[in-house]
């Protein structure tokens, strides 16, 4: 694909939108990549990071390596990305804090935008699409109300934490630091990286590196093959997400050590306000959501314009 300077530009834009929802715990960048128009280009060219790469790089270069991996794609991404969430992640949590309803409000709508979105790219409905779904909503509302694991300090466990977490994050509507609060690990790779254990982050890393270069050749294969039922499997991810990102929630569990919440359960404004004594916030809410849907609206014409030039 031939592309510009600007395109590149474009992409980078895309990178800076999935690292704002990666820093959000329950939001996948997955999600802003397919509904952005990049997430096939995205695993198919994670794919191509294989032993052919490596034979090509050594056998004839640099450039063509370069060139096999879509590298200019990659740096434009992994530049938005990274950009994004250096300069995003301590307001993101400012925000979480301060404007809980609010921001939780903003990530539904925008979630309900991106069902509607992924729905419109099935063109065929079958039996199998509607239980594909289904199971695939099921799957993630069980993961999003499972109780976390207790802690584990192996270092098998932790390879394994890396390559759950990457696999998620490519994931729409499943996050990778949620798996990792799941697994019981979230706090041990944080305190990881504060304190550069270098052993368990090159361990976590590595186990990122094999999962995500696994995860993303099953994805091509199941594009390639079952576009429609993939699409289907993706749409339900994000629907049974939802309850992740439902503005009203109840503590279920917390850290005994910090008081930190790490289970929740969805529950209504009206009880919300019963149990906490504040208002559910339901006009700015419903302001905020309106304005992360729309949002979703605007990228999808946006891309679609984009991909017709």
């Amino acid at each position: 694909m031939q592309r510009n300077f600007f395109d590149y530009i474009t992409i980078s834009f895309k990178g800076l939108a999935m690292g704002a929802a990666d820093v959000v715990p329950g939001v996948s960048g997955g999600t802003i990549a397919f509904i952005s128009g990049i997430y096939e280009e995205l695993i198919s060219s994670i794919s191509k990071i294989n032993g052919e790469a490596l034979k090509l790089l050594f056998k004839d270069g640099i450039v063509v390596f370069w060139k096999y991996i879509n590298g200019n794609f990659f740096l434009a991404l992994l530049l938005g990305i990274g950009t994004s969430i250096l300069s995003l992640a301590k307001l993101m949590r400012w925000l979480l804090t301060t404007y809980p309803i609010m921001v939780w409000a903003f990530f539904f709508g925008l979630m309900i935008a991106s069902v509607f979105f992924l729905i419109k790219e099935i063109r065929r409905w079958y039996i199998a699409t509607f239980l594909i779904l289904g199971l695939a909503a099921v799957a993630a509302y069980i993961i999003t109300i499972v109780p976390p694991l207790a802690g584990n300090n192996g270092l098998i466990f932790i390879f394994f934490c890396g390559a759950l977490a990457i696999c998620a994050m490519i994931l729409p509507g499943i996050s990778g630091a949620f798996i990792l609060v799941l697994l019981g690990a979230y706090h041990k790779v944080l305190e990881a990286l504060s304190n550069w254990n270098f052993t368990l982050i090159a361990v976590f890393g590595f186990g990122a590196i094999i999962g995500i270069l696994s995860f993303s050749r099953a994805l091509k294969w199941f594009f390639a093959k079952y576009r429609e039922l993939t699409l289907a499997g993706l749409t339900g991810f994000i629907i049974g997400s939802l309850n992740k990102v439902w503005p009203w929630k109840e503590p279920v569990i917390t850290d005994p050590e910090n008081g930190e919440v790490i289970l929740e359960r969805s529950v209504s404004p009206y009880y919300f306000k019963e149990i906490t004594h504040t208002e559910p916030q339901l006009l700015y809410a419903f302001l905020l959501g309106t304005v992360g849907f729309f949002m979703i609206y605007g990228i999808e014409k946006w891309a679609n314009k984009n991909k017709k030039h």
